[in-house]
């Protein structure tokens, strides 16, 4: 069955129009631009300086797409980078972005986006329609490799046409209300942003689609222009990236609602391979913050002497932002796994809860289903976590055959098979978690070994399928996404977000039908209906969510009176909401008082205004 979709899928169409002509503008458009919503930044900011952070591995490549191109850096390259508009992070309401105003079709599929005339890439081009009938062609284009990108933009994206050179016309596949075809073209992750078409040029374009032949091999180290403040500057690969600012005349800051955001002058990202060793680098001022949502690093190391001396501050805000799927997901493709019955014990097996309790020092929460949560009424009400059962897990082994326990307690078969799997993990300040983890599910007669890959090599391990159980939180928009995780379209494919391989025909209709959904309430109960079939078959353990941000600065670090947003995921991430700045007489009134002794009054803030 042809999918009809508005989120994902796989299989790019031939022989559609990349770049063509609106006639006109309806007659009676309204525009819409939502100018007047409250700001989130401070007039009191100073721009300058440079912000010292780190990375626990380097990017395997600098692309936003393609192979290997979910990196830690995407966030500087595309999630962060200008959309056409973006929800108010307090309001929730659409504020301009790259497009100073938008309007509707009647038809219920197109949108219309007036342009920022001032917008122009950091090389100093302008950004046009045309670079955005250029995107259709970059993300249609099998040279990046991509197959997410090439579905959405084929299937999701039926077309964007040129109006005039500051006016595009955005036509979705399917009809949709308006918010929410606002959501499917602004999704942070969705990469629907202009492409500098000038920058490709020049290069071999053999099938004709539109894109330089051997785009991987050739872009995998370069770095395009951005429409965002900050521009990649310096790479010392293996070592570290430094960003730098566009400069005060940053087209973003004719926006009002970018005014006094994006204050450091430079961002420099050093690899430091190890929490410990970084946090010693953070002690000695070598970086300017360190983030500390590990409750084993808030509880256990936030109270150094420089805390107590006033030079290094606390901070810990709460927000409500989207949790995404995730926790322990199993590979029904790998042996043994396809057994139901074996995924309900591994299921019931795995104490999360504990985990949290114990480890987690009570700071994290459940997450009530594996598909995520904090996404309104799509999440269905009364999703709860399975409790910790070993005796209940271990009569589901013992169905799938594991009805005999070994001389080290582990469950064996009829052909002496251990009950054993591997879980891969991207850090090791995970282990003493999944560690957790191991030592409970004994108790169902169930081996964890732990299987540790650096940093973005895990997520390179999984996409390729190699994994049995995988410990992993993905990212989320505010609506749920399903195709990518459960259709069969991505089953058995490496580079596709399906981490558990499962497929269920029954399955792929109901995200068919999620997906090509116009009424509200429908779509909201054909999300039930999915997460209950998730629910059902018992393939993804669902795991822990962080609605807070928390980290230790120097003082030199400064923020408004109100620092955080709903929607603030970092309260110091350059490329987040990012209203903070670095005040320099503050660094040097430090840096003295240190040589001299003198201390400062201890801070630590809490800001729970948007704790749930």
């Amino acid at each position: 069955m042809k999918k009809i979709m508005t989120l994902s899928a796989i299989a790019a169409l031939s022989g559609m129009t990349f770049a063509s002509y609106a006639q006109s503008l309806p007659a009676d458009i309204n525009w819409v631009s939502n100018n007047d919503e409250p700001l989130f930044a401070s007039s009191e900011a100073v721009r300058g300086g440079t912000l010292r952070t780190f990375m626990m591995s380097f990017p395997q490549t600098l692309r936003s797409v393609g192979p290997d191109a979910n990196s830690g850096l995407r966030h500087y390259f595309m999630d962060g980078s200008p959309k056409l508009a973006q929800r108010h992070p307090n309001t929730g309401k659409w504020i301009p972005q790259l497009a100073e105003s938008w309007a509707f079709s009647d038809d219920n599929k197109t949108v219309y986006f007036k342009l920022n005339e001032n917008a122009k890439w950091s090389d100093g081009e302008k950004i046009t329609a045309d670079d955005y009938l250029f995107m259709l062609k970059y993300y249609r284009s099998k040279d990046i490799v991509d197959p997410w990108y090439n579905d959405f933009f084929s299937t999701s994206i039926v077309d964007v046409k040129k109006v005039d050179d500051f006016t595009i016309a955005v036509e979705t596949q399917v009809e949709q209300s308006q918010d929410a075809l606002m959501v499917l073209i602004n999704m942070p992750s969705n990469g629907f942003q202009p492409r500098p078409e000038h920058f490709f040029k020049g290069g071999k374009d053999e099938n004709g689609d539109g894109m330089v032949d051997n785009f991987v091999r050739k872009f995998n180290f370069k770095s395009e222009p951005t429409a965002g403040p900050y521009y990649l500057d310096k790479v010392k690969k293996g070592k570290s990236v430094t960003f730098k600012h566009v400069g005060e005349d940053w087209w973003g800051y004719s926006n009002r609602y970018y005014q006094n955001r994006y204050n450091v002058e430079k961002i420099r990202i050093t690899v430091i391979r190890d929490f410990d060793i970084a946090l010693k680098h953070f002690e000695k001022g070598k970086l300017d913050y360190f983030d500390m949502v590990l409750p084993e690093y808030w509880h256990g190391k936030s109270d150094s002497q420089a805390s107590k001396d006033g030079y290094i501050q606390k901070f810990w805000g709460f927000n409500q932002v989207p949790q995404g799927a995730g926790g322990l997901w199993m590979n029904t493709a790998q042996p043994l796994l396809d057994d139901i019955n074996l995924r309900k014990g591994i299921m019931l097996a795995t104490d999360y809860d504990g985990m949290i309790a114990n480890i987690m020092r009570g700071d994290y929460s459940r997450k009530p289903h594996g598909l995520g949560f904090g996404h309104g009424q799509y999440d269905k009400a009364n999703n709860k976590a399975p409790e910790f059962d070993p005796a209940k897990a271990a009569e589901h082994f013992t169905q799938a055959g594991f009805n005999k326990v070994g001389p080290d307690g582990i469950r064996v078969n009829a052909s002496g098979e251990r009950l054993s799997f591997a879980i891969t993990y991207g850090y090791n300040t995970w282990t003493p978690r999944i560690a957790y983890l191991k030592e409970q599910a004994k108790l169902a007669g169930l081996e964890f070994t732990l299987n540790l890959v650096d940093g973005s090599s895990a997520f390179k391990f999984i996409l390729e399928k190699k994994h049995e159980l995988a410990f992993l939180n993905m990212g989320s928009g505010e609506i749920p996404a399903y195709w990518e995780y459960l259709h069969s379209d991505n089953a058995n494919k490496p580079q596709t977000n399906a981490h558990t391989n499962f497929s269920s025909p029954a399955l792929d209709k109901l995200i068919e039908q999620y997906d090509a959904e116009f009424d509200q309430e429908k779509r909201y109960a054909l999300s039930h209906q999915i997460q209950d079939y998730v629910t059902d078959a018992n393939i993804i353990v669902p795991g822990y969510m962080v609605p807070y941000s928390r980290a230790v600065h120097w003082r030199w670090i400064q923020y408004p009176n109100s620092p955080m947003t709903k929607k603030t995921e970092s309260i110091f991430h350059p490329m987040d909401i990012a209203n903070f700045w670095l005040n320099s007489d503050v660094k040097k009134e430090t840096q003295e008082a240190m040589k001299k002794g003198k201390t400062f009054p201890v801070v630590s803030i809490v800001d729970d205004k948007y704790k749930l």
